[in-house]
């Protein structure tokens, strides 16, 4: 069987691999001079930074992550989770209803005290099924975690009023806290939650990129960088796949690029398949990279919900995940911030955005003194979050029937258009080749 394999990112390399392994004849096209997509890496000055924003190694997916770790090898460090919420001047443990003893006796009681209530609430029955996100927030943690934490956060990440979001993708990804975890964290008795990520990897030098490049290493020789598919055409029972200056016949096509991206590709598609397809929304991503002399904060990441702060909704440190990411004596900083791609802060010049970010790094206390940033960048990811509105099932379901017809199989993050973490994309490829018996 002769596949080809739209896009070389983290789920069109895994997918090409377990093709290849069960000796199938595969050939992957890759628009970028690497592979990799969300998941590429930079090193410029001894600094290694994770283009497509912060990524580390963890799942309860343990075939998943057993594979991750496997081809990784000795490439692998392995770190236990410290972050925090920075949180009214104040550095609070994460995740948030797991660190109430760190807030003001005020804010201990408002989240504690409409936690207590909405549970009682929810025990009699009295509340509502949520008719969207911010309903799940205020029905699952109370109004005060809701409005303390989760809603500015969300806000800021999403670029869309909770409101006008669905919550159908929410259970399994945000988890429901056990009530005796809230009442002992908000009495200062330690408890930990998101236990799947308490301890994390991530490779000793390369950089996320690593992975990619470790999963892709048996199967290189099929994969064509530089190569943007242009047009899938179907000949007979199979397909003609033109790629940068290649045409090939395949039998199946898969995809793993952007749906609008394999949309283009193909012809005569029906007008309410491609405003369906415009109407699915998803934003973009500025990464700030800061590379300074001296040492940062022990955390691992921080989440930064105050739009006071700045316009950046988390910063991770990756020196602290290995000590190969940045020159000796030297430490590293990577700020994310989300907006929608015709935003204009997208084009915005890039010491623009840097300075915006140390000055919300000053405000925190993370950066003291700006004379010790040796290196910065800016890296541009057009494609970072699926944002699930109201509208996003009926509207995904008419462009999956449509590629379904065609016969063109979807695969990974933005071709399916789910918000899947790396472990959700090497599952996605894992199941689709077991499908193929």
């Amino acid at each position: 069987m002769r596949w080809a394999v739209l896009g070389g990112g983290l789920a069109g390399v895994t997918l090409a691999r377990l093709l290849h392994e069960r000796e199938h004849e595969v050939r992957v096209f890759e628009r970028e001079p690497e592979p990799g997509g969300l998941c590429r890496s930079r090193t410029e000055k001894g600094f290694t930074f994770d283009s497509g924003g912060s990524h580390v190694i963890f799942s309860q997916d343990a075939e998943v992550l057993a594979f991750m770790h496997r081809v990784l090898g000795e490439n692998r460090e392995v770190r236990e989770r410290k972050t925090k919420i920075f949180y009214k001047g104040r550095y609070v443990k994460y995740p948030f209803e797991n660190g109430l003893a760190d807030l003001p006796k005020e804010d201990l009681f408002f989240c504690i005290y409409e936690f207590v209530k909405t549970l009682i609430a929810a025990e009699k029955g009295e509340l509502d099924p949520p008719a969207n996100f911010r309903d799940w927030m205020y029905r699952t943690f109370g109004k005060g975690i809701a409005e303390s934490y989760l809603i500015p956060y969300n806000e800021k990440i999403w670029k869309l009023p909770p409101e006008k979001m669905s919550c159908h993708w929410v259970e399994g990804r945000i988890p429901r806290p056990p009530v005796e975890d809230v009442i002992r964290s908000a009495i200062g008795i330690e408890t930990v939650g998101y236990t799947h990520q308490a301890v994390f990897s991530y490779p000793r030098s390369g950089g996320i990129e690593a992975l990619v490049t470790a999963i892709a290493g048996p199967i290189k020789n099929f994969i064509s960088t530089n190569s943007p598919v242009t047009s899938v055409t179907r000949k007979g029972d199979g397909f003609v796949v033109r790629a940068g200056n290649q045409t090939v016949q395949a039998d199946q096509v898969v995809s793993t690029i952007p749906l609008p991206a394999l949309l283009s590709c193909l012809e005569d598609v029906p007008e309410d398949v491609t405003d369906a397809c415009q109407g699915l929304r998803s934003t973009a991503l500025l990464s700030v990279f800061l590379g300074l002399e001296g040492e940062v904060p022990p955390y691992s990441w921080v989440y930064v919900p105050s739009p006071e702060i700045g316009l950046f909704n988390r910063v991770s440190f990756p020196s602290n995940y290995s000590p190969s990411v940045a020159p000796q004596g030297h430490a590293s900083i990577l700020a994310e911030i989300t907006c929608m791609r015709e935003d204009p802060l997208f084009s915005t010049r890039d010491g623009e955005i840097t300075d915006h970010v140390i000055k919300g790094l000053l405000k925190m206390a993370i950066l003291e003194d700006p004379r010790r940033i040796v290196y910065s960048a800016v890296e541009r990811s057009p494609y970072a979050y699926v944002v699930y509105d109201l509208g996003y099932l009926e509207k995904i379901g008419v462009v999956r029937r449509f590629c379904e017809e065609q016969g063109i199989h979807l695969v990974g993050r933005f071709s399916r258009f789910e918000y899947l973490n790396m472990d959700g994309v090497i599952r996605s490829a894992m199941d689709f080749v077991k499908g193929q018996g």
